[in-house]
Formats: C-alpha cells, structure tokens, sequence
C-alpha cells in the first residue's frame, strides 16, 4: 500500500512536531529505530506514523530506558504501519516493569548507604557490603551485593 502525499513528512515538518534535530533523525534511521522514504530529489521524507515511534524515543529517553531497549521493542512493532493501541500497552507494561525494578534497586542502594552511614565504619563483623573468604566470586564481577536488587 502506498502511502498518500499528505502522509508523509518532510524533515523540517517532523523536526517541528518533534522538536528533534534533523541529525537526530539521521541518527535514529541509521540505528534502525525509524525509517524514511526518498523523493525523486533525493529527500527525506517520513511516514506521519513515524512520529509515534519518534515521541517513544523521547518518552523512553526520559526514563533512562537506553537506545537498545527501544530498538528491541521497536522490533515487536510493525515498521509500515502505525502500531496499534495494544502494542503500546505492551510496551508500556514492559518498561513499567523495567522501573520498577530499577526503583528496588535504587531503594536497595539507599538501605545500604544508610547501614553504612549507621555502622561508619564498614564494619567486618555487620556490614552487609562484607564478603569473607570471597564467596560471592561466583556470582560474577564486581560490586555483587549493589548489583543485586534481590537484598
């Protein structure tokens, strides 16, 4: 199916609605995140659907979900068509999900830094940072127990 000339968008005219650079935009084609059509002089030229996925990018990139975890759900999307409102619940559901983990995490952090600011001493005998003998080798690299939103 075609698309009809008033269907699709020049770059100054998504840039307007958007409020994103035209290199922005290359940006994004380039990572696949959007896509564009080309006139006969060789311009850019998007499909009005585009802006949904552009104003995905802007809300993600608001909520700290990086470039990557928007190129993977823009993969269960469909690319010539404008998704449907139950593909946008899906999303959203998913990176719902993704900040409440991320909000564990933050409020795990912050009981840690409160023992240690109780303890003042990272304490080998109570300090929840311990680790004797080096046990935790095996749960992988670094600083396991801050990594951990489980604690």
């Amino acid at each position: 199916m075609s698309p009809e000339p008033q269907d699709l968008l020049t770059v100054r005219e998504v840039t307007a609605r958007t409020g994103v650079a035209p290199s922005a935009l290359r940006f994004y084609e380039a990572e696949g995140l959007i896509t564009a059509e080309r006139n006969g002089g060789n311009q850019r030229l998007y499909r009005r659907h585009m802006l949904r996925r552009i104003s995905l990018i802007l809300a993600a990139r608001r909520l700290g979900i990086p470039l990557a975890g928007v190129a993977e759900i823009f993969t269960t999307l469909p690319a010539d068509e404008p998704p449907s409102h139950r593909d946008w619940v899906r999303v959203s559901r998913i990176w719902k999900q993704e900040l409440e983990n991320r909000r564990r995490y933050i409020m795990n952090l912050e009981r840690q830094l409160i023992a240690c600011i109780g303890c003042g001493c990272l304490s080998m005998r109570s300090c929840d940072l311990l680790n004797p003998d080096d046990r935790l080798r095996t749960r992988g690299q670094g600083p396991v127990r801050l990594q951990d939103s489980a604690l």
